[in-house]
């Protein structure tokens, strides 16, 4: 017999029509990992839209959640699926992006082991159309990542993040305290990570844990992503968030040895 489940990771992502082909080898990723007895994880898949195009390419599989909802973007569709989030942590898996082996286990064994950590972050690689992966400059150390540092390296550094955002792994009570994603037509990762980094602790592994497809249809490499005005816009809204929660001085963790609020 297997060994009852006891704690959950749930796993969400925001698909829409011209990444759905993507979620096979998504599952495949999941499925590969391994995670300590008594864990297991839920996945959430959250089309953003209401098409006929994603649900041949959702897998059939007892751990999977399919929903569907009127289109708003990525961030909308996160932050929905959050209504079947039912498990102490969230992970982020965009439908075109794949695990690496033991990617959820590192991130669980970080946070459990630290109450104080809500969240964390690993190396990822762009994965290229020709096959090959390409690393990321400026990754930070192995380890704990302080109070104000990701937003501080952004700031210092084109509005680059230090981590990405593509990679996280969060608790589920400070995720939803915080409104889960930004209500952006883009950058709502970058968004929330800074605010998560504004009221929290991090952590950082320096194993890869993620590879993030390059490809022409995704929404990051399309001309309205890069738009002047849309952009400045975007960076002064998620500063303006982030220096919000810091003036607040509130720590997630601080003062109770179970990591609650």
């Amino acid at each position: 017999m297997g060994t009852a489940v006891s704690g959950r990771v749930v796993v969400v992502t925001a698909v829409h029509a011209p990444s759905a082909h993507f979620l096979r080898d998504a599952y495949a990723s999941l499925r590969a990992q391994e995670l300590p007895d008594g864990w297991g994880w839920h996945w959430v898949i959250q089309e953003d839209g209401t098409t006929g195009d994603v649900v041949p390419h959702v897998p059939d599989d007892a751990r999977v959640t399919f929903r569907q909802g009127r289109p708003g973007g990525p961030g909308v569709a996160r932050t929905i699926a959050l209504a079947h989030a039912d498990g102490d942590y969230v992970k982020i898996l965009d439908a075109d992006d794949r695990l690496t082996p033991g990617a959820l286990a590192r991130d669980l064994a970080a946070l459990e082991a630290d109450r104080t950590l809500g969240w964390a972050t690993s190396r990822a690689l762009d994965h290229l159309p020709d096959g090959s992966t390409a690393g990321f400059p400026g990754d930070p150390d192995h380890g704990p990542i302080e109070r104000g540092t990701v937003l501080d390296f952004w700031k210092a550094n084109d509005f680059r993040s230090q981590v990405h955002p593509a990679t996280l792994f969060v608790r589920r009570d400070l995720l939803v305290a915080l409104g889960g994603w930004m209500a952006l037509p883009a950058s709502e990762d970058t968004g929330l990570l800074l605010a998560l980094n504004s009221v929290s602790r991090g952590w950082f592994s320096e194993e890869v844990g993620l590879l993030y497809r390059k490809w022409d249809g995704q929404m990051t490499g399309q001309a309205s992503h890069t738009d002047p005005a849309e952009r400045e816009a975007r960076i002064t809204v998620v500063e303006a968030r982030a220096r919000a929660l810091a003036s607040l001085r509130w720590e997630y963790g601080r003062g109770r040895s179970d990591g609650r609020p």
